[in-house]
């Protein structure tokens, strides 16, 4: 059974940063692209950020020189470093995988940027 368990959201003042993470179970997670989705209130999810299975990187232009994707192998976990964090960046923030053309998806991590 494939899980996605997001956490390290929270409440943070504009310019702040945060690291989120994902720890993945059920498939090996080394062999498979990982992405990172949020979605803001009233908005369409939208891709953030991806990573390849060999480490090769892609942002949505609205993160680039801000956040970092990474992952750990060995820890079966992908993370989401976020630096000079903006309101607007504030939505839920979704890992997920993509498995025979199905999306799997976790439960989601809050985070909230002030002004």
């Amino acid at each position: 059974q494939v899980q996605l368990v997001e956490s390290g959201g929270g409440l943070v003042q504009a310019g702040g940063s945060l690291r989120l993470s994902c720890a993945v179970s059920g498939i090996i997670f080394s062999i498979y692209p990982m992405d990172w989705y949020r979605q803001a209130p009233g908005k369409q999810r939208e891709l953030v950020a991806q990573i390849a299975s060999g480490g090769n990187t892609d942002y949505t232009d609205s993160v680039k020189g801000r956040f970092t994707i990474s992952r750990d192998n060995a820890k079966n976990t992908l993370y989401l470093q976020m630096n000079s964090l903006k309101p607007e960046d504030t939505a839920v923030y979704y890992c997920n995988v993509k498995l025979w053309s199905l999306d799997y998806w976790g439960q989601g991590t809050q985070v909230t940027v002030s002004s």
